[in-house]
């Protein structure tokens, strides 16, 4: 279950991030091809509207921002600042961490709720009764979005929802840690795809003083000998000719 809920989260922030650029570019293009007097062109372009698209735009940035929040709990590329707890003892290290990823979950957790009461007064209520067709009373319809006219809640509904996974992250991650004292790290320096190429040896060991004015790298001219191979490297192996 979990799984499928990671490539959710996955798949939703990626769609957000894209789609969103794709948008702008849009958006951008054509303010700017719009304002040529290309004939035919120019009153097509004026004839289209993407009024909408900067706000369309803020709201796939705030729910990108929310489960993106939640995924970075999940994969430990939040910042945080970690020098006191890591010279405490391993024996006074864990419950430190665990309480604050406790306390994580519990804030979150606040946040979720308090942001369900306000989406569900602010006409997520309506909205669920009309669609059951129940009797909405005296409800609230909600107001809308200016340019997409969208109802409120549905966009708010970013705060319950991408509060209440980061608060599930929180407990993840502190049940994880509770485990095996382990906690998730990201290295900021991988690039997906890319295999890490082993260090270089030393430059104390032997045959290495000189490494560092070799420039054995693919930026500099090289001298190449009758075979067409590179003639320093062919010095090095003994295979040159004399």
């Amino acid at each position: 279950m979990l799984k499928v809920l990671d490539h959710l989260e996955e798949w939703l922030i990626t769609f957000l991030m894209g789609a969103a650029t794709v948008i702008i570019f849009v958006a951008v293009l054509h303010r700017y091809a719009s304002g040529h007097a290309i004939p035919g062109v120019q009153d097509w372009l004026l004839s289209l509207h993407f009024g909408w698209a900067q706000e369309l735009c803020i709201i796939m940035f705030v729910w990108m921002a929310k489960f993106g929040a939640a995924y970075g709990v999940r994969t430990g590329i939040h910042v945080g600042v970690d020098v006191l707890i890591n010279r405490l003892s391993d024996r006074r290290r864990k419950p430190v961490i665990v309480f604050g990823l406790l306390a994580g979950a519990f804030f979150t957790g606040i946040v979720a709720v308090l942001g369900a009461t306000f989406v569900w007064e602010n006409g997520a209520h309506y909205a669920i009764f009309k669609a059951l067709g129940l009797g909405t009373g005296d409800l609230p319809e909600g107001p809308t979005t200016p340019d997409l006219e969208w109802p409120t809640w549905t966009v708010y509904s970013a705060i319950p929802l991408g509060s209440g996974l980061m608060c599930l992250r929180f407990l993840q991650v502190a049940w994880s840690f509770a485990r095996t004292g382990e906690l998730p790290h990201h290295d900021h320096g991988h690039v997906e795809g890319l295999e890490e190429e082993a260090p270089p040896p030393p430059m104390n060991q032997p045959g290495q003083e000189d490494r560092i004015y070799r420039m054995d790298d693919d930026l500099h001219p090289r001298e190449l000998d009758d075979s067409g191979r590179d003639a320093r490297g062919a010095a090095d192996d003994g295979s040159a000719k004399p």
